[in-house]
């Protein structure tokens, strides 16, 4: 599956979708895929210095774009957002130590075959358990970023 945003797979992200810009979500776009009846979509840093980061996690989105600045609101016409790895719910951009060199960044992308159901809060780990079985395509768009 082709995702498409405000840079290209391999690039740096822009600095307004991150910590030391406004930290608003990017626009992403990418390919209808036959029979899906909703997608997901789950950010994740895996250069982190504790493991792999989350930075967003939203599901039952029934179209296949998001607009740039998703509201940071649990459940909207968009989707249901759940916590990321700062404890709070929706998008929080890259913001890896200054200490580091560049971390990459996978918007990972789901078609699934169904609705899920609602889930306050829900993690990224917990998503994953509910897709299981439910997936019908993926694809991801790779951005890096280092702190100045």
């Amino acid at each position: 599956m082709e995702i498409r945003s405000a840079f290209t797979n391999g690039e740096e992200i822009p600095i307004k979708y991150t910590c030391d810009g406004i930290d608003i979500s990017p626009p992403l776009e990418w390919e209808k895929i036959d029979n899906a009846k909703t997608y997901a979509i789950i950010v994740e840093d895996p250069d982190a210095p504790g493991g792999t980061f989350i930075h967003w996690v939203i599901y039952n989105i029934k179209r296949n774009s998001l607009p740039e600045n998703v509201k940071k609101e649990m459940e909207s016409e968009i989707g249901i957002q759940g916590v990321n790895d700062f404890g709070k719910i929706g998008y929080n951009g890259p913001c890896p130590p200054k200490s580091h060199g560049p971390h990459r960044y996978y918007f990972n992308v789901y078609a699934l075959d169904s609705e899920l159901p609602l889930r306050k809060n829900i993690t990224a780990d917990n998503l994953k358990s509910l897709m299981e079985n439910h997936i019908i395509s993926a694809g991801n768009l790779m951005g890096k970023y280092k702190r100045k």
